[in-house]
């Protein structure tokens, strides 16, 4: 079972093309073997949360609070690692803005 907070390697299908890459995405919630999951990016020019290699992340990152995407966990290859609370807290004060 996944949790909030886990940063986790999973395949995803592009909107633009039909080419399927693997890609970190954050932990939203799981529910019914269906996993709710936020898009990382390390176009750093985006607009989200900095994520950097010093707290787990392969290469400076940024969460995407506009990349919201239901998967099924047999597409969540590993949990790479998990936010620490403060970056979660951080993450649930700017996610809750966007409302």
């Amino acid at each position: 079972m996944y949790e909030f907070g886990e940063i986790v390697l999973v395949s995803v299908q592009f909107t633009d093309t039909f080419e399927i890459k693997k890609r970190p995405a954050l932990v939203l919630f799981e529910e019914q073997r269906n996993v709710v999951v936020v898009g990382i990016t390390s176009n750093l020019k985006m607009k989200g949360i900095f994520l950097y290699k010093k707290e787990g992340a392969i290469r400076d990152s940024i969460i995407k609070l506009n990349y919201i995407f239901t998967i099924s966990e047999k597409m969540i290859e590993k949990v790479l690692f998990k936010l620490s609370s403060q970056k979660k807290n951080l993450f649930k004060k700017e996610f809750l803005n966007k409302f």
